[in-house]
């Protein structure tokens, strides 16, 4: 069964291995990395847990039984019980409800232990499996993206308000 854990620096093998199996996948919907993330990846990684060390994002990775990597999953930004979401799966595991079923325990995450109040996300335009997992996910819509944000291409912010549980 896979299992949503937060990021640690034991992860690094995994995560480089799921990013470079599926980049070209993901290049398809959303802008490439760039050959500088490879090269630069272990610094890149390390700046990731800084931030996270800090409290300004938490970042997450779903583990297969095997160790392996099925998607990451982020909340960026933390700022006034607010984030930003980005997410990306594994090819062979797309459009078998992962990314949405992840998600939605993300928010529960998002609630309970950094008391967020509001996520958002944006994706492009032609971005429909994106759009799907939102909302699915109990996203809405609020509002047009910024190109810059999106690599350039046009998109729409999505937004979820959460509930804390005691």
């Amino acid at each position: 069964m896979p299992e949503l854990k937060r990021l640690h620096a034991g992860h690094a093998p995994a995560v480089l291995a799921f990013e470079l199996a599926n980049r070209a996948y993901f290049a398809a919907s959303v802008p490439d990395r760039g050959d500088d993330f490879f090269h630069r990846f272990t610094n890149r990684y390390n700046a990731l847990l800084a931030e996270q060390e800090a409290g300004i994002s938490a970042f997450h990775v779903l583990l297969a039984e095997d160790g392996s990597v099925l998607g990451r999953f982020n909340l960026m930004d933390i700022e006034n019980h607010t984030a930003e979401l980005g997410y990306r799966v594994a090819q062979h595991v797309a459009g078998r409800g992962v990314a949405t079923a992840t998600v939605l325990e993300l928010c529960r995450v998002a609630a309970a232990r950094h008391g967020l109040r509001t996520v958002r996300a944006a994706t492009t335009r032609q971005n429909a499996a994106s759009q799907k997992v939102l909302t699915k996910a109990g996203f809405v819509p609020v509002g047009p993206a910024d190109p810059a944000h999106l690599g350039g291409k046009p998109g729409t912010w999505y937004e979820r308000g959460l509930v804390r549980r005691p």
